[in-house]
């Protein structure tokens, strides 16, 4: 009888303490869900910049899928909507950290337009070489990203407001300055006369010219009349883009400035309480995202041979979209660097795609729209369920 009794199981007991008083067993160790190894699907898709990459891979396929596809996926097509999303995920890279950091930035397409009417002005009408223009337009760059940044931390206002009037201050300047000296609003023939075309080069230049030539001499490539390819080469905004996505990404993941940035959008109480210069982040993020914003209208001033004052309308709302599809939070603290480059992507082949497919372009913008809103119910819904938050419980 004794060797029975010995035979009841730990199963046999919880069940007939189940059975006896109507509660259920504690999970075993073994099948806590906390204990319990993610597998590589779920580890994917806790990454912020998993629903970018999914959102790209559908736009790519319904794209490929509609009149016009062949000319969007050729090589010339393929640069086109990289150049675009290159001009658009510098400033997005950098107006990313600043959201992460729980900021945003409004004044950077003033700060495009602005940093353009200075480059301009000095080359043209105080005789600058073209380089100390440049110099001059990101000197004026890190002052006003570090009074951003200075009054935000200062005064504690929302940087909503601090930059929507640097936004209007900024963009004041351009037109008024500009027409006090020019009497228009545009600065034509920047670089004529201006012998320097090593620092045109570096904004506006190709890399790879050389393959892409041997390319089109093969005729792998299409080609002019003069043997010279439609496509010369890398485009110089595509190298900055792709060389400012790889620092920052690895200064937010493998530095303690990265760590600094996730804590200070975490909780800046908190991270100040545990030693995190949580002003001095602030500020050389702003600092950032306006030099972000000269080096873009750098690269414009050098294709275009001129200046505007209108140029960088609204950019700023694109960077945040573009981050807002690549999985940063807009309340600080969670994102990615790699997904706001996802993000640039599809907004690019989006703008392209229906240039290409032939579709009104009058749409753009309530598809952007649409694409917004899905980027964040898909952005959160699967980080909810990845991180397990769908549970019943």
């Amino acid at each position: 009888m004794a060797a029975v009794e010995q035979q009841v199981t730990s199963g046999d007991v919880a069940a007939t303490t189940e059975n006896r008083f109507g509660i259920k067993p504690k999970r075993s160790a073994d099948a806590d869900e906390r204990l319990a190894q993610a597998g590589a699907f779920t580890k994917l898709l806790r990454r912020p910049e998993a629903g970018a990459a999914g959102g790209l891979l559908a736009t790519i396929i319904i794209f490929a899928l509609l009149p016009g596809a062949a000319n969007l996926y050729s090589l010339q097509g393929a640069m086109t909507f990289l150049t675009l999303s290159a001009e658009l995920g510098i400033i997005a890279t950098a107006a990313a950290l600043l959201i992460i950091a729980g900021e945003f930035d409004l004044s950077v397409g003033s700060m495009i337009g602005f940093a353009g009417v200075v480059i301009g002005l000095t080359v043209r009408e105080l005789g600058f070489p073209l380089w100390g223009g440049i110099a001059s337009a990101f000197a004026v760059a890190i002052f006003f990203g570090y009074m951003n940044g200075l009054i935000v931390v200062k005064t504690r206002l929302p940087s909503f407001i601090v930059t929507l009037a640097s936004l209007f201050i900024l963009r004041g300047l351009s037109i008024g300055i500009t027409r006090a000296v020019t009497g228009r609003t545009q600065i034509p023939y920047i670089l004529e006369d201006v012998p320097d075309p090593w620092t045109a080069g570096l904004f506006n230049g190709h890399l790879l010219t050389g393959f892409f030539q041997w390319m089109a001499d093969q005729g792998w490539i299409g080609a002019r009349s003069d043997g010279v390819p439609f496509v010369a080469g890398v485009p110089a905004s595509i190298v900055w883009w792709i060389g400012i996505t790889v620092i920052a990404g690895y200064v937010l993941t493998q530095t303690r400035y990265g760590n600094w940035i996730f804590a200070t959008g975490g909780d800046q109480d908190v991270a100040r309480n545990v030693g995190v210069p949580v002003g001095r982040v602030k500020i050389s993020l702003f600092i950032c995202t306006a030099c972000a914003a000269t080096l873009l209208a750098t690269i414009q001033v050098m294709e275009a041979g001129s200046a505007d004052t209108t140029r960088g309308l609204l950019k700023e709302f694109e960077a945040i979209i573009a981050a807002v599809i690549g999985g940063v939070l807009l309340t600080g603290g969670y994102g990615t660097v790699y997904g706001v480059l996802f993000g640039s992507l599809i907004f690019g082949l989006v703008q392209m795609g229906i240039f290409y497919t032939g579709i009104d372009t009058d749409w753009f913008k309530v598809f952007l729209g649409l694409v917004i809103l899905a980027a964040v119910l898909v952005n959160t819904y699967i980080r909810t369920k990845a991180l397990g938050g769908g549970r019943s419980r």
